[in-house]
């Protein structure tokens, strides 16, 4: 491997190849970056599968999303790194050495981009990235390189749940518990909210809820998550969280909801999707589209990690070097399998 060459899990024609690529160079106001841990989010299985369809939806939604699915990526946007080098321009305020974690967004010459799901900025699936200084967030001294990492992940929860805008007495019904509604459910009990129920058709989903704080757990094949809802919150205010993502589950929550809930859509569905808005108006549903989190959020999330306020270490099931990238995507893809897999590209 030549001396300016990185190993990265790369994504190329619709799959993933272990490669050697280019290191990144950081520019004016960038630092360069080892990566210690990355975690595979469940919206990088959804981008390897439906690319063309994520850059599409982005133009549309007038995102600054240049990505250009004929062109390789490195995935990867759930990171703790090191400092490495500095480029030009730079206040050197996190001294080399440091770990850190950051929003996965770089600022260059042509505006700013995001890291993992760019063809000019490698993710954390490869040994190096660049970052913008302004965005870097020093890791708290004694928080491990692993929980540091599900910062991101973790936002989206905080963030989704300061969406719901939470009044006292809702009570939430979370649906699905892969990654986004685990993370939900960890923001929830974070709020004191109180009953918190849960649904998944995995055991394993279920018993990781339970242990972040979901009060009631569900199977839907033996149970309808509203039925569950309803013994266990009575006649409070529903605030549920879609964090399924599949075509149709949003028309199903519209249908079963009681009167007056707050829907928040978390899950990230690929697909077009129907539903009646007249089931919406006759019920006065409240309906909320969230993504991702605000700078603030993000290094408040942080704080709850490093404080143990977010107990996120049982979530690490599994840890790969850069070779074992294509493989833990398969498990990923088997609810049953795995809960967060981190990637250690120097592993």
């Amino acid at each position: 491997m030549a001396d300016d060459a990185m190993r990265a899990a790369v994504m190329r024609d619709g799959r993933l190849v272990v490669d050697t690529v280019a290191d990144p160079a950081p520019g004016p106001g960038q630092v360069l970056v080892r990566t210690l841990a990355c975690g595979i989010c469940g919206s990088d299985l959804h981008a390897l599968k439906y690319a063309p369809k994520l850059a599409e939806a982005a133009q549309e939604s007038g995102l600054p999303f240049t990505l250009d699915i004929t062109r390789d990526v490195v995935m990867g946007h759930e990171f703790c790194a090191e400092v490495v080098d500095f480029g030009p321009e730079t206040e050197r305020r996190v001294p080399a050495g440091s770990r850190v974690v950051s929003m996965p967004l770089t600022m260059g010459p042509n505006g700013v981009d995001t890291v993992g799901y760019s063809n000019t900025y490698p993710g954390g699936y490869g040994e190096l990235m660049v970052l913008s200084e302004l965005m870097l967030l020093s890791v708290p001294n004694g928080l491990a390189t692993g929980p540091a990492a599900l910062t991101e992940p973790m936002a989206v929860g905080v963030h989704a749940v300061a969406k719901a805008r939470l009044e006292p007495g809702d009570a939430a019904l979370v649906v699905g518990c892969g990654p986004v509604g685990l993370a939900v459910v960890a923001a929830l009990r974070l709020r004191g909210v109180e009953p918190i129920v849960a649904a998944d058709f995995s055991p394993v989903r279920r018993a990781f809820a339970s242990g972040l704080g979901a009060h009631v757990v569900v199977d839907p094949a033996a149970e309808r998550p509203m039925d569950a809802w309803t013994a266990a919150a009575g006649a409070r205010p529903a605030v549920i969280f879609e964090c399924v993502g599949v075509q149709g589950i949003l028309r199903d929550l519209m249908r079963e909801a009681p009167r007056e809930s707050r829907v928040v859509v978390a899950g990230v569905c690929m697909e077009d999707d129907r539903i009646r808005p007249i089931v919406g108006i006759n019920k006065e549903l409240s309906l909320q589209f969230v993504l991702g989190y605000s700078p603030l959020e993000f290094a408040e999330t942080l704080d709850h990690i490093a404080e143990g306020r977010l107990a996120v270490e049982p979530l690490i099931t599994g840890r790969v070097g850069v070779d074992g990238v294509p493989a833990a995507f398969e498990e990923l893809a088997r609810p049953d399998a795995q809960a967060k897999i981190l990637v250690e590209p120097w592993r």
